[in-house]
């Protein structure tokens, strides 16, 4: 490591084997903890590439706890995190919107590294139990439409470096690497990402994948459709800069959004708005990304007629009925 590190502190890059070895390395423990600070420190001071970004990908993926859930289609809402906005957990509240209109989903999630309650904290809250049995998640896959997959199980390196990164509190590669590597290999995918050059390197990547993907970026810096600006969206078709009027029918406040002070009152903010009981604005930005990333499927005709699908999940009480279901599994 001590080599690698001297090589980056010139300001070079790493090629895509270097990348790779390199995480694998972390990945095995073959490096201190001041060594792994000092690497992911590098990342901090200036962009990752696409080769290095690819490199620790299938590092990652290579390293993986594998998870099999049979031919289900599966669909994962995720966002890098770190854009610092503290917004309630909009992207795991969205995949139980799209669970309850009927689509299989496996969503994807850590703790909270830069935020007070992650996708992971919350569901913890709520009482789900994190597990890495193929058989446990494929059953609740398809008695509850959705499962949850806590990052740490499926990959050793980010269960190493979860203390560095807490300890940071800042944004690191591994926020990027996230939406990147669920082991279930989602069929489709919305991506959320902090910023443009994000978006641009995850464009490359994932139409490499053959997958079906969205990626969104708030151009106020919101690494999902946060309604308090225009979004700009990217599809394997296409980019185009939407309006909070076309995709929530509404502009919403910053302070409307924002998540709890701690884990407990963000599990209250979540069920709140899954309840039918969240204010316009909340359920508005919910409505948004489980509609994006509904029309993401190809089973809608227009994102207006998978933004009523979204709105009947969450109204029917579908989109709660999943939830109880799948807390009911554990």
């Amino acid at each position: 490591m001590k080599k690698l590190l001297q090589f980056l502190f010139e300001h070079k890059t790493l090629s895509y084997q270097q990348a790779k070895e390199a995480l694998l390395g972390i990945g095995k423990q073959l490096y201190n903890e001041h060594e792994v600070t000092a690497f992911m420190t590098v990342f901090l001071m200036r962009n990752i590439t696409i080769q290095e970004l690819q490199g620790f990908r299938d590092a990652l993926l290579e390293l993986c706890v594998p998870v099999d859930l049979g031919d289900h289609a599966v669909l994962d809402i995720v966002g890098t995190g770190g854009d610092g906005k503290n917004s309630f957990n909009i992207s795991t509240l969205s995949c139980f919107i799209v669970a309850g209109a009927g689509q299989k989903v496996a969503k994807h999630g850590n703790y909270g590294a830069t935020s007070i309650s992650g996708a992971s904290n919350v569901m913890e809250q709520l009482g789900y139990r994190f597990k890495n049995d193929s058989t446990l998640l494929k059953k609740e896959v398809e008695e509850a439409n959705i499962c949850f997959l806590h990052a740490p199980l499926f990959h050793p390196a980010l269960k190493l470096v979860a203390p560095i990164r807490k300890n940071l509190g800042v944004r690191t590669f591994f926020n990027m690497l996230g939406p990147m590597v669920n082991p279930a290999k989602p069929a489709y995918q919305l991506v959320g990402v902090y910023n443009l050059e994000m978006a641009r390197i995850y464009n490359y990547l994932l139409q490499q994948t053959g997958q079906s993907f969205t990626i969104i970026h708030s151009l106020d810096g919101y690494d999902e459709i946060s309604l308090t600006s225009d979004t700009k969206v990217i599809t394997n078709r296409g980019e185009s800069i939407q309006t909070p009027i076309q995709l929530g029918k509404r502009m919403v406040a910053p302070h409307d959004i924002e998540g709890g002070d701690s884990v407990v009152a963000s599990a209250a903010i979540f069920r709140n708005i899954i309840e039918g009981r969240g204010s316009w604005s909340q359920n508005a930005v919910v409505l948004a990304n489980a509609a994006m990333a509904l029309q993401c499927t190809g089973a809608y005709s227009s994102y207006e007629s998978a933004y009523q699908a979204a709105v009947k999940s969450l109204e029917s009480g579908a989109a709660l009925a999943c939830l109880e279901t799948l807390i009911g599994l554990q």
